[in-house]
C-alpha cells in the first residue's frame, strides 16, 4: 500500500488522545505518534516503514527494527504497505544455499505501445497485486506462512473484464537472500520459481507483468549505495526474462529519503545493466520521496530524473497518487471531487513539457461517492493530456483484510464493485 506522510493531521491528535484512529499510522521507523489504536481496532505491521491501525487486524508478535538513517519530516512525504488478516507468528527460519535457473519465460512478440492509445483510453489498465513482499520480517520465509503469491483465478477475473497490466509485488531478500550472497548472489529456487509461474501466467493471457521490487531503495534494512551491485542484481533479472516483451521491469518501489542524485544513479545502473543483456523489455523508473505524483516537481525529481538515458528510449515514469488529506493512502476519505486531477496536475505538465511517458503506478481511494468522482475525473483528466499510459490500482491479493477499504481482491474486495467498473471504462 502506499503512504506519502506529508504530515500529521493536528486537529486530530488532541481527539484521539493518545489513540490513533483507524487506518491512522501507528508504527514503524522513525515513528514518534501515538502505538495504541482506539477500540475495535489494532496495530498491524508488515512494511518495516509502516504499521497501521486496521479494524480487527492482528497484533504483531515482533516489531520491525531495521536500522536506517532514514527520518521524516513534514516536507518528506512517505508511504506503507498493509498488513494481511493471518496472524502466523514470524519464526526463524533456517537459511540454505541456493542455487540459480537458467529457464526463461516464455517468449511473446508483442511490445507495450509508444504513447496513449488514440481511442480514447489508456494503453495500460491494471492493479497491484500484493503478497509476495509480505512478511518482511522472515527472510527468505515460507510460502504461504510468510507470504504468498497472486491468485490465478484474481489475474483470470481482471483479464475478462479488459485489465492488461499486473504489478507483482517482489522482494529483493527473497530473490537474493543476504544468507547467500546478497545483492549479487545467486537467485533462490524457491522464490524465482514461483515468481516464473505468475509471471508466465500472466503473460500467457495476453496481459503485462510488471516485476517490482518492493524495496523502496533498501536491502536487507539499509539504503543500497553500491550502484555496481543493483546493476549486477538487475542484469540477473533481466537474463532470466527478457525473452518475454510483455514482462516489464519496475526498477524499485518508492525510494525515499535518500540522496537525490543517488536515486538517479541507481536507475540509470539498473537500466544499464538491463540493457546489457540484451533485453529490449520496457522499463518503469521511480522517483525519491516516494515517488509520489503530487511532489514530483517539488521534491526535485522533475529536474534529476530528466537525465535518466535508455538507448532504446522505453523508458516509462512510474507515479504514484492517493486522495486523502496527506496523500497516504490510509482514509478512506477524499480530500474533494477533484483532487487527483489536482494533485497530478504539475506531473502532466512534466511529463509534457519534457515529452516523457509517465503512467500512474499505484492510485488508490475510498469507496464513496465523492471518491468515486475524483477518481473518474483525475483519470479523465489524464487520459486527455496525452502523456500517461495507464493506471494501476492499489491493490489486488489474497491475502489484504477483508474489511480494507482500498482491497480489489475480487470477487469482495471493498473497492471490486465501485472501481472495477470505472477502470474498465478506461481499459483498452
Amino acid at each position: 500500500m502506499k503512504l506519502e506522510l506529508a504530515a500529521l493531521i493536528a486537529g486530530s491528535a488532541a481527539f484521539a488522545s493518545a489513540q490513533q484512529t483507524m487506518w491512522g499510522q501507528c508504527g514503524g521507523i522513525g515513528w514518534t505518534g501515538q502505538s495504541n489504536c482506539v477500540a475495535g481496532a489494532a496495530c498491524s505491521t508488515l512494511n518495516p516503514y509502516y504499521a497501521q491501525c486496521l479494524s480487527g487486524g492482528p497484533t504483531p508478535t515482533t516489531t520491525a527494527s531495521r536500522t536506517t538513517t532514514a527520518s521524516r519530516t513534514t516536507t518528506t512525504s512517505s508511504r506503507t504497505t498493509t498488513t494481511t488478516t493471518r496472524s502466523t507468528t514470524l519464526s526463524t527460519t533456517t537459511r540454505s544455499t541456493t542455487t540459480t535457473r537458467t529457464t526463461t519465460t516464455t517468449s511473446r512478440t508483442t511490445t507495450p505501445s509508444a504513447s496513449p492509445t488514440s481511442s480514447g483510453k489508456f494503453t495500460f489498465v491494471g492493479v497491484n497485486e500484493a503478497g509476495a513482499e509480505f512478511g518482511q520480517n522472515s527472510i527468505p520465509g515460507t510460502l504461504g506462512t510468510d507470504y504468498t503469491w497472486p491468485s490465478p483465478s484474481s489475474v483470470d477475473y481482471f483479464v475478462s473484464r479488459g485489465f492488461n497490466i499486473f504489478r507483482v509485488c517482489t522482494m529483493m531478500e527473497r530473490i537474493t537472500p543476504p544468507s547467500s550472497g546478497g545483492i549479487t548472489g545467486p537467485l533462490n529456487n524457491a522464490y524465482i520459481s514461483g515468481l516464473d509461474t505468475i509471471i508466465n501466467y500472466i503473460t500467457n493471457k495476453g496481459a503485462y507483468a510488471v516485476i517490482d521490487p518492493h524495496n523502496y531503495g533498501r536491502y536487507n534494512g539499509a539504503i543500497i549505495t553500491d550502484t555496481n551491485a543493483f546493476k549486477t542484481w538487475w542484469t540477473n533479472i533481466a537474463n532470466r526474462y527478457k525473452g518475454n516483451s510483455r514482462v516489464i521491469f519496475d526498477t524499485n518501489n518508492e525510494y525515499h529519503d535518500m540522496d537525490q542524485s543517488l536515486v538517479v544513479r541507481l536507475n540509470q545502473a539498473a537500466i544499464d545493466g538491463i540493457r546489457s543483456t540484451g533485453a529490449e523489455n520496457t522499463i518503469f523508473v521511480e522517483g525519491n520521496s516516494w515517488t509520489g505524483a503530487w511532489s514530483w516537481v517539488s521534491s526535485n525529481n522533475g529536474a534529476t530524473m530528466i537525465s535518466l538515458s535508455d538507448p532504446l528510449d522505453k523508458l516509462v515514469f512510474e507515479m504514484h497518487q492517493y486522495l486523502d488529506s496527506d496523500s497516504s493512502g490510509t482514509s478512506a476519505t477524499c480530500v474533494s471531487a477533484t483532487i487527483l486531477k489536482e494533485r497530478i496536475t504539475a506531473a502532466t505538465n512534466w511529463c509534457q513539457q519534457n515529452g516523457k511517458k509517465c503512467i500512474l503506478g499505484e492510485v488508490g481511494a475510498g469507496n464513496n461517492d465523492q471518491c468515486r468522482q475524483a477518481v473518474i475525473d483525475g483519470l479523465t483528466y489524464a487520459r486527455n493530456s496525452g502523456v500517461w499510459l495507464g493506471v494501476l490500482w492499489w491493490a489486488a491479493g489474497p491475502w489484504w483484510p477483508s474489511n480494507y477499504f482500498q482491497n480489489i481482491e475480487p470477487p469482495s474486495g471493498l473497492a471490486v464493485s465501485t472501481y472495477v467498473p470505472i477502470l474498465q471504462s478506461f481499459a483498452p
